[in-house]
């Protein structure tokens, strides 16, 4: 079951929003399908890869489209540069517009912190795990890229200590959600992977499922949910989209299911 609501814009755009977010009225969330846009062949349709090998006038066509179903405006996106470790750039309002209409300095960047309204936080994927950070009380948001290196690294955790070594956020106040991304039911790694996560984590039986041959089932959404549940936040306030990319690849890009030739979804979401 998806935990997240769809919806579908008048341009034809299938996107998900996380209900205990949007009843706040604070801020406006997204998770894009691959449902609704104009790239073709492998991309098809909704591609929101900057990197990809798909054309930019596809990709900005489609940013275009989703903007104006989402009534956020283009200009005030602002993009990570992802590479799966756990830097976390503080967002401010002459970031708006980096990595879409004008050249960025957000380098090695895999998580955005803003307190500033109508700044839209951007973050992509294709398996990786999507989490998005909500402080009701100060009025902080987040958007954290976790694939399994940011996963072992506990970025979501460490995005929360920044949010309260500068916003003085309470982490008992705050809603986090973990968005469409690949499931335990399909995302099987080597001994290696599972070694980095015992130097980090001290309960893998909560989240590691052994096969034979040296194989293992992991579950990401368990173990992000873990490191925010040691920083502080309540079970009752973390939200899991139970959505895997792999079994929805009808829907949704999924790097591993695509044999890594596919496009990216985006997370999206800014401060009313």
């Amino acid at each position: 079951m998806n935990n997240f609501a769809e919806h579908k814009t008048n341009e034809g755009i299938v996107y998900y929003s996380i209900p205990s977010f949007d009843e706040t009225g604070l801020v406006k969330t997204c998770f894009t399908s691959r449902v609704g846009g104009v790239s073709k062949g492998t991309y098809n349709s909704l591609n929101l890869g900057l990197n990809t090998d798909d054309s930019r006038e596809n990709i900005i066509e489609n940013f275009r489209l989703l903007c104006e179903g989402l009534e956020i405006s283009m200009n005030h996106l602002v993009f990570s540069d992802q590479i799966h470790e756990d830097h976390i750039k503080i967002v401010k309002k002459e970031d708006i517009g980096k990595g879409i209409i004008r050249d960025s300095d957000i380098i090695g960047i895999d998580a955005l912190i803003t307190n500033v309204r109508k700044v839209a936080l951007v973050t992509v994927y294709a398996d990786c795990v999507p989490i998005f950070l909500l402080d009701p009380v100060n009025k902080v948001i987040a958007l954290a890229h976790a694939g399994w290196r940011g996963t072992v690294l506990k970025i979501g955790k460490k995005v929360v200590e920044k949010m309260v070594e500068t916003f003085k956020t309470n982490p008992k106040d705050c809603l986090a959600a973990i968005g469409p991304s690949i499931g335990k039911c399909c995302y099987e790694v080597d001994e290696g992977v599972i070694n980095k996560f015992n130097k980090n984590f001290t309960n893998l039986d909560k989240f590691v499922f052994s096969k034979e041959n040296n194989k293992y089932m992991i579950d990401l959404w368990q173990a992000n949910k873990i490191a925010l549940e040691e920083i502080g936040l309540l079970e009752r306030n973390i939200t899991i989209s139970n959505m895997c990319t792999m079994c929805n690849k009808n829907v949704l890009f999924s790097y591993r299911g695509d044999k890594g030739i596919t496009g990216r979804m985006a997370a999206i979401m800014e401060i009313r």
